[in-house]
């Protein structure tokens, strides 16, 4: 019997890290937003889209007061990291399939 069996919590973790395999930056994804690819960057656009407009509501009731502006970057700054790492996925997943 030639089959592996990880005997620590450790070697079992790395195992399923591992799977499926990866190169690069790609090894960040966890395996299963890895195997989803298309529904994680929608999911991740849905939720830039929610925040954008929690921020420009913000923005828009607080008027111009330096306040207002800095509660709205709250919600503006992780918008356009999700957007970014939307189209990040969406660019390994055509990768992929070609």
């Amino acid at each position: 019997m030639n089959a592996s069996n990880p005997s620590t919590p450790r070697e079992r973790l790395r195992q399923w890290w591992a799977s499926p395999p990866r190169t690069g930056l790609r090894r960040i994804l966890s395996p299963w937003e890895y195997r989803h690819l298309r529904l994680s960057a929608g999911l991740r656009i849905g939720g830039a889209v929610a925040l954008t407009t929690l921020g420009v509501i913000t923005l828009g009731f607080g008027g111009g007061t330096g306040e207002a502006f800095a509660w709205s970057l709250v919600f503006l700054l992780p918008a356009a990291a999700n957007l970014a790492t939307a189209l990040w996925e969406l660019s390994i997943a055509g990768s992929a399939a070609a």
